[in-house]
C-alpha cells in the first residue's frame, strides 16, 4: 500500500470513529469471505464492516480518542452502526449461516448421518465413511448409508477425518456468524455483558417466579400474589373445617 493509500485510509477511519453512534470490533479470524459477504449484504445500510490493516486501525483510534486498542484480535474489523448497542448485537447475533466444518470446530448439537443414497462412486470413500463409524455400502453403483450413524456428540470436536467426510457428504455443519468482541457507545460493552440479550428475558422469569414463590412461602401479600395467597388461605381453612369436624 501506497503512502497516499495509507493516508487515505486512515482518513476513512478516523471519519468513520467520528461519525458513528456505535462503534465495534470484530474478530475475523477463520471468517469465510463468503460468509462475510452474505452478513454484510443482510446489514445492508443498517451498518458498516470496516477491513483496514490493524497498524492503521490503532493509529485511527489513538488519533480520534477511541480507547479500544486493547480489544483488537490479530484479525480485527470494526463495525459501524446509529442502532441502539443491544439491539444491533441482538439483530447480527442471529445471523447464522452453516458452512462445512473444519478440524478443531465444536459442535453444539449432534452430528447425525440419516439413511439414504449419496453421490459418491464406490472406492476409497466407503473405507472413510466406516472409519468415522458410518455403516455404508453400495447400491445402484454409488455408496448409500445404510443406517443413522450418530459420529460426534454435543461439545466434541471435529477431526481432521470427520471434516473430510463431511465435506463429501455435502453436511455443512457448523454455525458461521459475525464474532462481535464488543461494542461502544461512549460506554464499553464487552461480548460477555452483550451476550446477555439473549438470556434477559428468561433470567427475569425466573427471578420473577422466584420472588412470587418467596413471597407466598412468607405470606407477604402483593397485587401480584393475592390470588395465590386467598387460595391458599382457602384451602388451609377447609383443611382445619375438616379435621375439626371430625
Amino acid at each position: 500500500m501506497t503512502t497516499e493509500k495509507k493516508e487515505k485510509e486512515l482518513n476513512e477511519l478516523k471519519n468513520l470513529l467520528r461519525n458513528y453512534k456505535v462503534i465495534g470490533v470484530v474478530n475475523m479470524m477463520k471468517m469465510p469471505t463468503r460468509e462475510m459477504q452474505l452478513i454484510k449484504k443482510s446489514l445492508g445500510d443498517k451498518a458498516l464492516i470496516k477491513v483496514s490493516k490493524k497498524t492503521l486501525v490503532e493509529i485511527a483510534m489513538k488519533e480520534t480518542g477511541k480507547d479500544l486498542v486493547k480489544y483488537l484480535s490479530k484479525q480485527p474489523a470494526l463495525v459501524f452502526t446509529n442502532m441502539d448497542v443491544f439491539e444491533f448485537f441482538k439483530e447480527v447475533n442471529g445471523m447464522k449461516f452453516k458452512t462445512y466444518a473444519k478440524e478443531g470446530y465444536v459442535v453444539n448439537e449432534d452430528v447425525v448421518v440419516q439413511p439414504g443414497p449419496t453421490d459418491l462412486l464406490p472406492g476409497p470413500a466407503i473405507s472413510e465413511l466406516h472409519k468415522v463409524g458410518i455403516v455404508a455400502g453400495v447400491e445402484g453403483g454409488k455408496i448409500a448409508v445404510k443406517k443413522q450413524s450418530t459420529i460426534l456428540k454435543k461439545g466434541q470436536e471435529v477431526t481432521k477425518e470427520i471434516a473430510s467426510v463431511l465435506r463429501k457428504l455435502k453436511m455443512k455443519i457448523a454455525d458461521i456468524k459475525l464474532n462481535v468482541e464488543m461494542l461502544f457507545d461512549g460506554t464499553i460493552y464487552p461480548k460477555e455483558t452483550l451476550e446477555l440479550v439473549e438470556v434477559y428475558l428468561q433470567k427475569l422469569k425466573e427471578a420473577f417466579n422466584q420472588a412470587l414463590n418467596l413471597s407466598i412461602a412468607i405470606n407477604y401479600p402483593t397485587k401480584e400474589n393475592i390470588k395465590y395467597l386467598l387460595t391458599k388461605a382457602y384451602q388451609r381453612g377447609k383443611a382445619l373445617e375438616k379435621r375439626v369436624g371430625g
